[in-house]
Formats: structure tokens, C-alpha cells, sequence
């Protein structure tokens, strides 16, 4: 999938993965595409609230391995 930024969030727990993904989409443009890779299991439900709340669109939560692979359409 195409992105156009990419967050690395591994090693960190909750709150860091949602606190540094709100933080990377203020700094970009509407439609834009930020790509979250967390190790952290309670950031797939974390993120998808969070998209939910917001008003940004988890376009794909995939899971490989011990990580976890977040897509953000920026709203």
C-alpha cells in the first residue's frame, strides 16, 4: 500500500504508539497516508479507536509476526 510517512513505534507501549501517531498526522496534509508499525497488541484496538474519535480512516490493521502494521488516511 502507498504511504506517505512512516511512524516506527516498536518497543513502545501504550500511550506512545496513539500519542506519536497524533502527533505525525498534525504535520500532514489531508488524504496523506501515515503507515504505523508498533509492537505493542493493545495498539490495534488503541488505533482504531483513535481513528474512530478522530475522523481519520484505519484503511488496514495487518498483523506479522510480533508486529503490528497500521495504515492512517489522514481526514
Amino acid at each position: 500500500m502507498h504511504f506517505d510517512k512512516e511512524l516506527d513505534a516498536r518497543g513502545l507501549n501504550c500511550p506512545l504508539p496513539i500519542l506519536r501517531t497524533k502527533k505525525a498526522l498534525t504535520d500532514m496534509q489531508s488524504g496523506q497516508v501515515l503507515k504505523v508499525v508498533s509492537t505493542d497488541p493493545g495498539s490495534v484496538k488503541d488505533l482504531a479507536a483513535f481513528a474512530k474519535q478522530t475522523g481519520n480512516e484505519l484503511l488496514s490493521t495487518e498483523e506479522k509476526g510480533k508486529e503490528f502494521e497500521f495504515f492512517v488516511k489522514r481526514k
